[in-house]
């Protein structure tokens, strides 16, 4: 079962951003990348996917870190878009770093990340589970 962050005021941050759209785009705080990204269970793996259009595959790091993923990497700003003058400008550039949390034992020697068409795979096996004997229960 994963453990699920408290947030208390998402639904309030949500729900004034639909009322005042403007006001929310105007006054925002540059965040940097927000990644989304799909973890799943196939075949005895968890596999992560992030999409990562634009990025060099030898500009993502992936690594362990307290027990999940950790993928950081950059995706650099065009020279030549600095001179251009925006109407809209909603591609995120620079610095980005994720944590995934991994909601199950996995043997993490044995970690591939495959990066194809824009597409971060990462594939980690889990480890087998043991099975318990079960426990005799003496009568007295």
């Amino acid at each position: 079962m994963a453990i699920l962050k408290w947030e208390p005021f998402k639904d309030f941050e949500k729900m004034f951003d639909e009322t005042f759209p403007l006001i929310t785009m105007m006054h925002a705080p540059k965040r940097g990348w927000d990644l989304g990204v799909d973890v799943y269970e196939e075949k005895g793996n968890i596999v992560a996917e992030m999409h990562l259009p634009g990025v060099k595959p030898d500009e993502v790091r992936v690594t362990f870190e307290n027990g999940g993923l950790k993928v950081t990497g950059s995706r650099e700003e065009e020279k030549e878009t600095k001179e251009k003058n925006f109407y809209c400008k909603e591609i995120k550039r620079g610095k980005f770093e994720k944590m995934i949390e991994l909601p199950a034992a996995v043997q993490k020697e044995k970690v591939e990340a495959l990066f194809k068409n824009g597409v971060l795979k990462i594939v980690v096996p889990m480890k087998e589970e043991k099975k318990q004997e079960p426990i005799k229960v003496k009568i007295q």
